[in-house]
């Protein structure tokens, strides 16, 4: 197959292009600059905004369900197009896309944002200074990128990476086999822990056979509860996960920058994200309280130590008729409390004479400026 016969493509490595098992061709430095000037090309002349979202599976679904929890629903007429809306974003395009490809794209110029586990955006990213978190814990999707040995055999007594590493059986010529999808992550974790004769392999399906088949020694994949690991014989060790992982909002740092309109669109996005995750497991707690003063009542609630709510309670004076005569006898006390203090903090409203107790779950916090949002602008350089 000749050079000029490839298809064009932003997809094919920058390195090389396989042609066949012993022949490759060699991207020119002229070729390189060509494909980034492309990019450029391709972020400045697109109006839209477009999102990259996950095509399938249980990421898929989640990530529309926090969408539209943050009141950002997508609206997606027919399932087997690619392409759909988000009404309250007007200028933004969703591209249901394979979650590596989502990478890829950002990297090419042909998404602006996207949605995808870390763990696939650090081995498709290949630590790409262009690709740029904007939010960092979506709350789903969570899981570790682990090294799994046997239970049995050589490895029965190896608990540590550092062990692992110290085995003699590891030569040049008989390596420590591993096998994984992760074909940057692993090479890369393996030799910045100082494991310099390990090979590595990739497999379809269930790698947990892997060992017990005699294909390799090792495997590196991603864990959940680690359930299908022992069912399977094999165990993690210290020292061998390679990262946590969850979720993530990631932008193309080029897109940001040329274009105002990605970033307050990315903003607006990410205010949203927040103030939704701020407020999960979050209740508002609303009593009445007899008191002589606003004052009064405030040092009765801080006394208590579940009751200091986000910055200290909102207290406000109830106004009742009596008498012909308008008094504020009682006061009302509006905290924000967690789920896991919720009943605790209702007794203690109660001992020191709160009643009428309402409790209502809460749906956004907004702050006076989103963390986040200032910490993407630093990473922008704006």
């Amino acid at each position: 197959m000749l050079a000029s016969n490839l298809p064009k493509s932003p997809f094919f490595p920058t390195r090389y292009v396989p042609v066949s098992p012993s022949f490759h061709i060699t991207c020119s430095v002229s070729q390189l600059q060509s494909a980034a000037e492309a990019v450029n090309g391709r972020v400045a002349e697109r109006n839209e905004i477009r999102l990259g979202l996950p095509s399938k599976g249980r990421m898929a679904a989640d990530t529309l369900d926090l969408l539209k929890d943050c009141q950002l629903s997508v609206k997606h007429v027919n399932p087997r197009q690619y392409v759909a809306q988000i009404p309250q974003l007007s200028d933004l395009e969703v591209w249901f896309q394979r979650p590596k490809d989502i990478v890829r794209k950002l990297l090419s110029g042909d998404l602006d944002l996207g949605i995808a586990g870390f763990d696939t955006v650090s081995e498709y990213g290949e630590g790409n200074e262009d690709l740029i978190i904007v939010h960092d814990a979506l709350d789903y999707g969570d899981c570790r990128l682990s090294l799994a040995i046997p239970k049995y055999g050589i490895f029965e007594n190896i608990n540590s990476l550092t062990e692992l590493a110290q085995m003699p059986q590891w030569t040049k010529e008989k390596p420590l086999r591993v096998a994984t999808g992760f074909t940057y992550l692993g090479p890369k974790f393996m030799k910045d822990n100082g494991l310099n004769h390990v090979s590595f392999s990739t497999a379809d399906g269930a790698l947990e056979a892997a060992p017990a088949m005699g294909i390799a020694d090792a495997i590196l994949d991603l864990v959940s509860s680690g359930t299908t690991l022992k069912e399977n014989n094999l165990k993690e060790i210290d020292g061998g996960v390679v990262l946590q992982s969850q979720a993530v909002l990631v932008a193309s740092k080029k897109s940001l920058i040329q274009r105002k309109s990605a970033l307050d669109t990315t903003h607006e996005i990410l205010e949203r994200l927040e103030a939704h995750l701020r407020a999960q497991g979050q209740f508002m707690v609303t009593a009445n309280m007899r008191g002589n003063s606003a004052a009064e009542v405030a040092e009765r609630v801080l006394s208590q130590p579940s009751l200091s709510g986000l910055q200290g309670p909102t207290i406000s004076p109830v106004f009742c008729k009596s008498g012909g005569q308008i008094a504020a006898d009682y006061y009302a006390i509006v905290i924000c409390v967690p789920k896991k203090a919720l009943y605790k903090s209702v007794q203690q409203l109660r001992a020191i004479g709160g009643s009428g107790v309402l409790i209502s779950p809460l749906t956004y916090i907004f702050d006076e400026e989103t963390p986040r949002w200032r910490e993407l602008l630093t990473k922008l350089g704006l």
